[in-house]
């Protein structure tokens, strides 16, 4: 069945193309009486406004586009729900696309969003080399979560990651672990500021740091484990684990489990992000809570701000994380 058109509309209306074209867009130019034959030709033939090519004729978007670093990642879920609710108060739509971890999967990602011509762009914990970034910036307003930035075009949200991880560091601390390793995130923008308050803090409570190269998947986390394993004895084996974010504690405990160690009894773990799952029965991990849903608002704002506002200096937002405590940390058996 062929799709209605603007001119089949017309038509039915006994109207010009025109008259429908700033009816669809809701023109104060055209009387009542007009615009109600319109909308009543529009409801028989069942037609629907193209979307984008009204955004395009009105020569403004109201499409944010998203990119997502890892759609497996709970963390990524909660900060879209953030935005989505931000984006419905704003009158904006959210168009969303993935990287999977890779830059140049990001790049085509981008590039498909950009031939949108959205309003503004979002990118979530990307790996993209600044130049991408740069030059997308040129085009229309973008927002990073879960990176740093100094493009001045450029807004930033993010949480306080060295605050996050010597939260970690100071629970175990207290109660009594020493041997405390961190799984870190690898080249992610969020494990440098987590290593750098891992290591301030065990050198504030005068214990020896141990940085096992990780990522943030479950994966890692169970190779990470592995690792540990044919580096230390059990005698001397981590009594602690500080994990670069909940998907690789959990990773990391599903290794542990395997090998015959129990959590908390043998090993603490501590995850990053306080994803929906860490609250499961099943897991209840200790973990360092980011607000998420608030950081997806934040990050529509700062668009909006410019958009709508005309702000042109960069905003960084740096949010404050909390340490909840679950059932995944207890004091050492030692």
């Amino acid at each position: 069945m062929t799709r209605p058109t603007m001119e089949d509309v017309a038509a039915r209306a006994g109207v010009s193309r025109a008259l429908v074209s700033l009816v669809m867009r809701d023109s104060p130019k055209v009387s009542a009486h007009r615009r109600r034959a319109v909308r009543e030709a529009a409801a028989e033939l069942g037609y629907e406004p193209h979307f984008l090519a009204r955004q395009l004729a009105s020569r403004t978007s109201n499409l944010v586009g998203v990119v997502v670093s890892d759609l497996r990642n709970a963390f990524f879920a909660d900060v879209v729900e953030g935005m989505d609710e931000a984006a419905q108060d704003a009158g904006l739509e959210l168009i969303l696309n993935t990287g999977r971890r890779s830059a140049s999967r990001e790049r085509t990602a981008l590039t498909g969003l950009l031939q949108f011509q959205p309003g503004g762009i979002i990118l979530l914990s990307p790996v993209l080399p600044a130049a991408s970034i740069r030059d997308a910036a040129q085009r229309c307003p973008l927002v990073l979560v879960s990176r740093g930035s100094s493009i001045p075009e450029v807004d930033t949200v993010n949480d306080d990651g060295e605050t996050g991880a010597a939260l970690a560091v100071d629970h175990l601390a207290a109660l009594g672990h020493r041997r405390i390793v961190h799984l870190d995130g690898g080249a992610a923008f969020a494990a440098g500021p987590r290593r750098r308050g891992y290591n301030a803090a065990m050198a504030r409570h005068g214990l020896e740091p141990v940085v096992i190269g990780s990522e943030h998947t479950d994966e890692a986390g169970a190779a990470a484990v592995r690792a540990l394993l044919t580096i230390f004895s059990p005698a001397s084996f981590p009594t602690a684990l500080v994990c670069g974010n909940d998907f690789n504690a959990v990773g990391a405990m599903s290794a542990l489990a395997a090998a015959g160690l129990r959590v908390p009894e043998d090993v603490s773990v501590i995850g990053y992000d306080n994803t929906s799952f860490a609250a499961l029965r099943s897991i209840a991990l200790t973990t360092i809570d980011q607000p998420r849903v608030r950081i997806g608002q934040l990050a529509v704002r700062a668009l909006t701000e410019r958009l709508r506002e005309g702000r042109v200096e960069p905003v960084r937002r740096c949010l404050e994380p909390t340490l909840v405590v679950r059932s995944t940390t207890a004091a050492p058996r030692d």
